[in-house]
């Protein structure tokens, strides 16, 4: 056990999928798992454990922000010997060809969080996916016939953008902004395991269009499918 993951050994399997929100880990379990069991509901944050296609697979809600993931990414990786973690989670569009219910594979994460300077200094580190898992999820994309853009993301600490530094990174090409890639792609160098992760854009902050948070939650299968067929490969 750890700290805010209640399981015990064996528990959780070496592939996890890890989005934010602890309701959509329920959904992914109980949708595509067969025999999910529950290992933890520490703080609500779901976590479910059962096979995708015969490969143990567990699915782990990890909260909103890069200190959030932090969390559960560290302990996944440090307590549990998880190898691969793939995010799935919502992301909002700063380029005009990047539509709303789009997927997005990502290949890198900038950031504005203080995080990365706490473990660099004056050092500017680059948090990169991994490639194996990037090639997999872009070859299982096209033999899916889902339509993916392939990019840098922002993994911003503000949900509400009081100073418009999203038109900076879009200026440099960032598909779009979320809150956690960063920092997990960070921890996945630091362990010497492997990250990526995918997006459905749930709105476009240059038009304005958006999706409901039910279907936030639970409709957003492309992605989910794409997460559970690369993170099964070897």
């Amino acid at each position: 056990m750890s700290t805010h993951i209640n399981a015990p050994e064996g528990a959780i399997a070496p592939r996890v999928i890890l989005p934010g929100d602890p309701l959509r880990a329920k959904f992914i379990a109980e949708t595509f798992l067969d025999s999910p069991k529950c290992y933890n509901e520490v703080r609500g944050m779901f976590g479910f454990t059962g096979t995708y296609k015969g490969v143990p697979v567990s699915v782990q809600g990890s909260g909103m922000g890069q200190p959030s993931l932090s969390i559960y990414a560290t302990e996944l990786y440090k307590f549990y010997n998880v190898q691969k973690i793939i995010r799935t989670g919502t992301i909002g569009s700063i380029q005009e060809d990047v539509k709303v219910r789009d997927v997005i594979v990502a290949n890198g994460a900038c950031s504005d969080s203080y995080l990365l300077n706490q473990r660099f200094g004056g050092l500017h580190y680059a948090p990169v996916s991994s490639f194996d898992l990037l090639n997999t999820a872009y070859t299982k994309a096209a033999e899916l016939n889902i339509k993916v853009h392939v990019g840098t993301v922002a993994s911003s600490d503000f949900f509400y953008d009081i100073n418009d530094n999203w038109k900076l990174w879009q200026n440099y090409g960032v598909l779009g902004i979320e809150m956690e890639s960063a920092e997990l792609f960070t921890l996945a160098a630091q362990f010497k395991r492997k990250a990526l992760s995918i997006f459905t854009v749930s709105d476009n902050i240059l038009t304005g269009e958006k999706t409901s948070a039910e279907e936030r939650e639970k409709t957003f299968k492309d992605m989910m499918v794409l997460a559970l067929e690369t993170i099964i490969k070897d």
